[in-house]
């Protein structure tokens, strides 16, 4: 029998936290595990729940603690536990800053019952999950800038012709055994170019190798 998925909410809109309880519980094979009304209510619920959630879907703008260092905080002290943020926000700017701090995936508030579950079956199962609108804000956003391939710190990179063999199969969701076995060699080389390619750009996770994928024009999203 296959573990449910553990969730936490975080949310400082009461209404908005309830009713998001009341559907994670409704949902075959998820475990709703907390729900915190901000970040510093989340850290304090984390210290006593063992085992702790799997997945935090959490809110960007919150008093208190923002997202981004709850996010940073939570990857700090619980490295395994996996992010999204539900959010309002659809500037570019706010989600690059999310998912830069170690989100795994971006959802505006207003998705469908169908958006939400099958994001957090993909973040529990691939890492990472951002949807067409979110990539195509991206893409509009980067259309306007200039075109040098930089890290999250602006400095300018280069990535061998291998690496951006990685980092395409990597956007199309292929795992390491499934990219070792298309590129024809090992999973741990896989692994190597994949660990080489956060440092070489700055990110923490797959979603912050697709964000800069989709920035820099590497990969494009296809309608």
């Amino acid at each position: 029998m296959t573990n449910p998925i553990r969730i936490a909410l975080v949310d400082d809109q009461k209404l908005f936290l309830q009713s998001l309880a009341t559907l994670i519980k409704s949902i075959k094979g998820f475990q709703l595990v907390f729900a915190a009304e901000n970040g510093i209510d989340c850290l304090e619920q984390l210290k006593g729940t063992v085992p702790g959630p799997d997945i935090i879907l959490m809110d960007m703008e919150m008093p208190g603690m923002d997202g981004v260092a709850l996010n940073a905080a939570i990857r700090n002290s619980y490295p395994t536990i996996k992010t999204i943020v539900l959010s309002i926000h659809a500037r570019e700017r706010l989600i690059a800053r999310m998912i830069d701090a170690g989100a795994s995936g971006y959802l505006f508030k207003n998705c469908d019952k169908e958006e939400l579950v099958n994001a957090i079956e993909t973040v529990h199962k691939r890492d990472f999950y951002i949807n067409a609108q979110v990539l195509k804000a991206i893409q509009n956003n980067n259309n306007k800038k200039d075109r040098s391939v930089t890290n999250i710190d602006n400095i300018p990179i280069d990535l061998s012709a291998r690496e951006k063999e990685v980092l395409l199969l990597i956007c199309n969701e292929k795992s390491n055994a499934e990219i070792a076995a298309k590129l024809f060699i090992s999973v741990r080389t896989t692994e190597g170019h994949r660990n080489n390619l956060m440092a070489k750009i700055g990110c923490h996770n797959t979603a912050g190798l697709v964000l800069f994928a989709v920035k820099h024009n590497i990969y494009e999203l296809i309608y």
